[in-house]
């Protein structure tokens, strides 16, 4: 009742405003609508990475055992002062849109009710909370023991059901909502709630450009992770070195030439070869860096000549006391 009345007092006083005649039958574009979801699902994910920033220096999981219930009163938080004051949620707001009451009889534009707001809020927030409580909540009473064991297993099943249900049912509406360009959440089309304009004839105020530029950068991204992985870094840096004249391959292939007497560093690494180690080539590592590496790569190659690295064997660097002493002299 007190929703009612309130959602009633502003409707009176917002009578005396003058008010923008606008269709209510004016289909939104498909892709405007999963914007505004994005959007709202961004500002959920900004507000709860804020909060859980505060307890940055407690106890570490601090939150974890209520987590499920925090972001559902967060959820709520951001509905009283976004979508229950104005009927529009953030994402909405941004992209000239707000909810109609689809269930009204009048063809101009009618907010939606107290109960409609609340149970949209509700439709959102519980589904997210029962998906994540529910990974813990039958752990719980099996641990009380075998009755609540049993009635652990119950709820469980009974869970998964709801849920199996509950994301057919989604997946039902999106289809739905892809063919006719209504409703794209389940919980819309419950309580009657469908996005329309809320200003005649306005342009969007995160524009097409920014979004494909987003969706371009992001797609590229998300490409790229997938990519380099895959990619022999170390191969290809050795390949490149061994056309570029004076590159490393180079190098390597004149201090080969000069044999094991003047190895004086790892050829992954650069220092002084601790426990130095072959690998079939005429260059020298490290055996933590070159075992290391071989673990990681299996097509394991010498970064310095290119050359397929074999099983790591031990080698005599002949000149360590004459490099040694060669190098306290320059210190000196």
């Amino acid at each position: 009742m007190g929703l009612e009345n309130e959602d009633d007092l502003k409707r009176s006083s917002g009578s005396s405003a003058p008010q923008i005649d606008v269709d209510a039958q004016t289909p939104v574009l498909r892709i405007s609508q999963l914007d505004a979801l994005e959007l709202d699902s961004s500002l959920e994910q900004l507000v709860w990475t804020q909060f859980s920033q505060c307890f940055h220096n407690c106890r570490p999981g601090l939150l974890t055992p209520l987590e499920p219930e925090l972001k559902a009163l967060l959820h709520l938080l951001v509905w009283r002062f976004t979508l229950y004051s104005s009927s529009a949620t953030v994402g909405q707001s941004l992209l000239s849109l707000r909810y109609h009451n689809s269930l009204s009889p009048a063809p101009r534009y009618t907010p939606l009710s107290g109960r409609q707001k609340l149970g949209l809020a509700l439709l959102t927030a519980v589904p997210r909370w029962l998906r994540e409580r529910s990974r813990s909540l039958p752990l719980c009473l099996s641990s009380g023991g075998p009755v609540f064991e049993r009635g652990g297993g119950l709820l469980r099943n009974c869970l998964t059901l709801v849920s199996s249900i509950a994301q057919l049912a989604s997946l039902i509406n999106f289809l739905v909502f892809l063919r006719k360009g209504r409703h794209p959440a389940l919980g819309e089309r419950i309580v009657g709630a469908r996005a329309v304009f809320s200003k005649p004839d306005v342009a969007r105020d995160v524009t097409y450009q920014y979004m494909n530029r987003e969706l371009l950068w992001h797609g590229f991204a998300e490409f790229l992770c997938f990519l380099l992985p895959l990619i022999n870094t170390r191969k290809l840096k050795a390949a490149v070195f061994s056309v570029i004249p004076g590159g490393d391959g180079a190098d390597g292939a004149a201090g080969a030439t000069q044999g094991p007497g003047v190895w004086k560093e790892c050829g992954l690494c650069g220092e002084w070869p601790t426990m130095p180690h072959a690998v079939g080539c005429q260059h020298v590592f490290c055996y933590y860096c070159i075992k290391s590496h071989s673990i990681a790569d299996a097509y394991l190659t010498c970064p310095r000549c290119g050359a397929e690295a074999g099983r790591p064997e031990p080698v005599k660097v002949e000149a360590e006391a004459q490099v040694e002493m060669e190098m306290i002299g320059r210190l000196s």
